[in-house]
């Protein structure tokens, strides 16, 4: 089971580094879950330094460019981040291809640019409420997962799109509905997105087709978050 916070456009370095102080030793409380924080890229260092040596807990970045290097200002490349000791990338966020003009075309660079230098990769997709509404679900995902690489360092992270920031979370039966679809098409673990909270983490994650949650707002508090993946941890040992 494995569960991710991504932090979005929250926390400077002080409050990274006090947060995740104190997270260093949830994975010794919840048994059977990997546990990962994504930070903005200016409170990287300040998470790990927070999370201390021995911390299992891994730091990931919420985006990363294809390139090695170059003019691409405002990017941030996959040597820089192995330079700091972060261990992977969320990549094609929906929030990166709505306002920033991600598309499944350079989903698939990133993606294989951050694998090929050694990062661990979380690839996001999802369908908007229109295409839901369309009955269009199954072909956007099939277009979105045919660009995601195989590799034994990436997990994908169903997100529905309509369900993301709006405080709407998928049924169980509809995420289930989708993780099997999405893993009838590509065998890497398939985590759910979408407006995850302590109160419907159990029910989304004791479904058999869901590997873990990437979690939103819920990730900002620490005790969502501990909540979250303390109930991961009962669905793991059960």
């Amino acid at each position: 089971m494995l569960i991710a916070g991504n932090w979005k456009m929250f926390k400077g370095a002080h409050e990274a580094r006090a947060f995740t102080t104190r997270l260093r030793h949830l994975p010794e409380r919840a048994p059977g879950v990997e546990v990962i924080v994504c930070p903005p890229f200016v409170s990287l260092e300040a998470s790990i330094q927070g999370l201390g040596s021995e911390s299992t807990v891994r730091v990931y970045a919420q985006n990363v460019h294809w390139e090695l290097e170059g003019a691409y200002t405002g990017e941030v490349s996959a040597p820089m981040l192995l330079e700091l000791g972060v261990k992977g990338a969320i990549v094609g966020h929906s929030e990166r291809r709505q306002h920033f003009g991600d598309t499944d075309e350079t989903v698939r660079r990133r993606a294989e640019a951050a694998l090929e230098a050694g990062l661990a990769v979380i690839a996001c997709i999802g369908e908007t409420e229109a295409e839901r509404e369309a009955e269009e679900t199954e072909a956007v995902l099939a277009r979105q997962v045919a660009a995601i690489p195989r590799h034994e360092r990436l997990v994908i992270a169903y997100e529905p799109v309509w369900a993301i920031g709006t405080g709407r979370t998928a049924s169980p039966e509809t995420a289930q509905e989708a993780h099997a679809f999405v893993k009838s098409l590509h065998p890497a673990l398939v985590l759910y997105g979408g407006s995850v909270k302590p109160e419907s983490a159990s029910s989304l994650l004791v479904q058999p087709d869901v590997d873990g949650a990437l979690v939103g707002g819920a990730s900002i508090d620490p005790t969502s978050f501990e909540a979250i993946c303390l109930a991961a941890a009962q669905v793991a040992s059960a």
